[in-house]
């Protein structure tokens, strides 16, 4: 595990101290992605049935159909059509990475506070998409600054995601560290653009700052170029062998591989 602190934001940002709400009303705005549903009632009935994050990074069973990881992979290879598992867990993991950053940024610039999102505690729907597919036991605050985002995202998430995709699909660490840094970076844009959407100068103030913060991070570093909200990834993330897919606005390509899913296995693997 990487523990060098995280740099230092150029100029210090205020963040205002909100106390975390029992449903995180404030992420509802900001749109189905970054919305993070909580668990009330009694434990053992509904949501509370559904197996954790740590579950699927645990490995937990063989079998892939009771294991979340294999069951969110698959489910993606189904609605995107494709045979390649390998593809299908990249993008499984760029969405699930997107959704965590989404809950912890937007948390963070909305509250002054992130909720604890240990793996234990979020409980996982494989098969459904957001804002259906996470479900938070107890909503418990965390200090809001870069170094508890790292902590709770990269470290408590997106390592152990890293390792078990690498394990069971043979996915390229570069990639899936790719992902997790393509969306960072597309949180900070839709963050960006609703805070200048609604005259909100204070939340594009602390997500630029927390942004800059965590790509500072050793993970993070070197998985892409930014240049204000604009990032470029240096490596491809597979859609482009999605049959009907293309090259993400980001992607290190400038134009799709010569291969395709009908011609080759093979392909950019970042």
């Amino acid at each position: 595990m990487h523990t060098r602190p995280l740099a230092p934001a150029a100029r210090l940002v205020l963040v205002p101290v909100v106390d975390l709400d029992p449903d995180l009303t404030a992420l509802r705005p900001l749109g189905g992605f970054f919305v993070l549903r909580t668990l009330p009632g009694t434990a053992g009935a509904g949501p509370w049935r559904l197996p954790t994050l740590a579950d699927g990074y645990a490995g937990g069973t063989s079998d892939p159909r009771r294991n979340p990881v294999a069951v969110r992979v698959a489910t993606v290879a189904d609605r995107l059509r494709t045979a390649e598992p390998r593809v299908a867990a990249s993008l499984a993991h760029q969405g699930l990475a997107a959704r965590l950053w989404s809950a912890a940024l937007g948390c963070a610039v909305l509250y002054g506070r992130v909720p604890d999102l240990d793996p234990r505690l979020l409980r996982w729907d494989a098969r459904a998409t957001a804002p259906d597919d996470l479900w938070l036991t107890e909503p418990r605050a965390l200090p809001g600054d870069a170094a508890t985002l790292a902590a709770t995202v990269l470290h408590g998430h997106l390592e152990p995601l890293t390792a078990t995709l690498r394990a069971r699909y043979g996915v390229a660490s570069g990639l899936l560290w790719g992902n997790a840094g393509s969306a960072l970076a597309a949180t900070a844009r839709e963050l960006s653009r609703w805070a200048r959407a609604h005259g909100r100068t204070d939340v594009a103030a602390r997500t630029r700052a927390l942004t800059g913060e965590l790509f500072a991070h050793p993970l993070l570093d070197a998985t892409g170029i930014r240049d204000g909200t604009v990032f470029r990834r240096r490596s491809c993330c597979l859609y482009y062998r999605v049959p009907g897919g293309g090259l993400c606005g980001d992607c290190c390509l400038a134009r799709p591989p010569r291969s395709s899913p009908r011609s080759s296995a093979g392909g950019a693997s970042g």
